[in-house]
């Protein structure tokens, strides 16, 4: 994982989770500052004593905070100076995702352990998915490797993947805002087995979304989850105006 994050000596790393620390120790070792946050105070109590020189000298802060109300405000962090690397739990994966690359202040990269089929539906899976475009509107996602349940003590009942999100950045949003990107989104997948311009009939006008379609070399029978990210974009500019 710190690997994947290209953890360098003196960059700044948001850690949610940390429990008993592994993770941690790691990050540490490479150098780098950590602000960690984690709900969990017996697990606050063993870091503290774990880390006891490292909080001494600045190089470690930690946050008791329940990561579901995550705002990256709160914790002195700008925005595109900082990663993310955390182990976080697996089901509120899709929520963290959306409240670390949604932030007004956002990360450089972001990596996260999460269950095999999460990390493959976003990086891996040739049909794309609200949960997919949802990552790559802010950034590059990466499939780094699978880790194979029986690593884990006790083990879980599924495979873990590491998946990293690279160039993190709100450039793909130039042309329409976020709320009308989220919006057209869920509209799009609102009815998975319909067609594209049957569920955006809600918000435009059929016929000139089978017009821009076909500009784009796309038939009117496409479905959302055929679409790229970048010609979801484009599409949605080409029908809002």
């Amino acid at each position: 994982m710190c690997d994947a994050a290209d953890l360098a000596v003196g960059d700044i790393v948001l850690e949610i989770g940390p429990g008993t620390g592994i993770l941690t120790r790691e990050i540490l070792l490479r150098g780098c500052q950590v602000i960690a946050i984690e709900a969990d105070l017996r697990a606050i109590a063993e870091l503290e004593e774990s880390f006891a020189s490292e909080i001494t000298s600045g190089q470690l802060t930690i946050h008791h905070h329940d990561a579901r109300q995550l705002d990256l405000a709160q914790f002195g962090l700008v925005d595109q100076q900082f990663k993310v690397v955390a182990n976080i739990p697996y089901y509120i994966s899709g929520l963290l995702f959306r409240l670390c690359l949604e932030s007004d202040i956002q990360p450089t990269t972001l990596v996260f352990l999460v269950q095999k089929e999460v990390a493959q539906r976003i990086a891996r899976d040739p049909k794309s998915s609200i949960l997919s475009m949802s990552v790559r509107v802010f950034g590059d996602p990466s499939y780094i490797g699978t880790i194979k349940r029986g690593h884990f003590t006790p083990p879980p009942a599924v495979d873990s993947a590491i998946i990293a999100v690279y160039n993190i950045s709100r450039d793909r949003l130039q042309s329409t805002s976020t709320k009308d990107f989220f919006d057209a989104l869920h509209v799009a997948f609102g009815q998975k087995r319909k067609q594209l311009a049957g569920n955006w009939r809600q918000l435009f006008d059929k016929q000139r979304v089978v017009q821009e379609l076909a500009i784009l070399d796309l038939p009117a029978t496409t479905r959302a989850e055929d679409l790229s990210i970048d010609q979801f974009l484009t599409l949605l500019a080409q029908v809002s105006r």
